[in-house]
C-alpha cells in the first residue's frame, strides 16, 4: 500500500523562501567584520555586518552537532563570540 506523508510545516525565512518548521534558524554574532565570501565556509550562512562592529551570521541548522561545528570554525578562526540566538519566525 502506497501511503502518503503528511505535508511538512513550512515556513518562509527573511529571504522569502521555504525552510522546514522542524530546522532552526541561528544568529551567531562575533567581533569584527566579516566579508561575504565567508559565507560558503559557514555553510552558507547570511553575512552580515553590522555598525557596531560586529558580524551576524544567519541560518538554518540541522541539529545540535552542526551548530557545534559552526561554533568550532569560529574558535579556530580566533573570532570572538558575542552571542548565539536561536531565531524564531512568526
Amino acid at each position: 500500500m502506497d501511503r502518503q506523508h503528511p505535508a511538512k510545516d513550512r515556513r518562509l525565512n527573511k529571504e522569502g523562501l521555504e525552510r522546514p518548521a522542524e530546522e532552526p534558524v541561528y544568529q551567531i554574532r562575533v567581533r569584527g567584520h566579516l566579508d561575504g565570501t565567508w559565507s560558503e565556509w559557514f555553510d552558507g550562512f547570511t553575512i552580515t555586518v553590522e555598525e557596531d562592529g560586529s558580524t551576524a551570521l544567519t541560518g538554518p541548522v540541522v541539529d545540535q552537532p552542526a551548530l557545534h561545528g559552526l561554533l568550532i570554525r569560529i574558535r579556530d578562526l580566533g573570532l570572538s563570540l558575542l552571542s548565539v540566538n536561536r531565531v524564531e519566525f512568526e
